[in-house]
């Protein structure tokens, strides 16, 4: 089981890769939007100083032919480290490009799945990391659950050294399901990580158990 943040801050980074079991941390061109026009390459070795050698990094290529999401792929791992995985959108080009890197041995997350077909292919392509679209493929009737399923017996059916990193996600529901269809690992944004601890219920059963220790020894410390 993986989770990984789906997001280029820095700050949230730094300060939640210490307090959850964050295995990786996720970007793409409308992720890195939001953090305005940022010096990219030395943005992307600042995440790596974070979150260390041990964890993944994925990032996405912008170029849409295969020969230019190869030279994207290059450019990443020349400019960041040679441990980046490329992430690939899952087209006809993309499945082409990502035979070529596996080729020359370069981590590979096949990104945009919306269907049991494109993740087949990107499995068959070598693809280290498979990432469905949970939330707009429920947007679209897509049964996300049944898809994820699928394609985690594919998966296991053939023996294919490669995960499914569900991604996409509106609510923490959809990340346990996501994980109860057969993904191995989730990208989601650290707010729905913090939404989930941060329930009035779980606060309302700390806040009683301090008081009643209160109540009983009129300390708020263990003796």
């Amino acid at each position: 089981m993986e989770i990984l943040f789906d997001t280029a801050n820095l700050a949230a980074i730094e300060e939640m890769t210490p307090l959850y079991p964050v295995a990786g941390v996720t970007t793409n061109p409308t992720i890195i939007k939001a953090e305005g026009r940022i010096d990219f390459y030395a943005h992307f070795r600042r995440i790596r100083e974070i979150i260390g050698p041990d964890r993944t990094l994925h990032i996405q290529v912008l170029a849409q032919d295969a020969d230019g999401i190869v030279a994207d792929a290059h450019r990443l791992l020349a400019e960041i480290d040679g441990s980046v995985y490329a992430k690939i959108p899952t087209t006809e080009q993309g499945i082409r490009a990502m035979r070529l890197l596996k080729d020359e041995g370069v981590g590979v997350t096949a990104t945009a799945i919306y269907s049991k077909t494109q993740g087949m292919l990107a499995v068959a392509a070598g693809a280290d990391y498979i990432a469905p679209y949970f939330n707009r493929m429920e947007s679209l009737d897509i049964d996300t659950s049944a898809t994820i399923k699928s394609l985690a017996k594919f998966i296991d059916r053939h023996g294919a050294d490669c995960k499914i990193m569900a991604a996409s996600f509106k609510n923490v529901a959809q990340v346990s399901a996501a994980f109860e269809a057969g993904a191995a690992a989730v990208t989601l944004h650290p707010d729905l990580l913090r939404a989930a601890l941060s329930s009035p219920d779980i606060t309302q059963a700390v806040d009683a158990f301090a008081q009643d220790w209160f109540d009983t020894f009129g300390t708020t410390t263990l003796p």
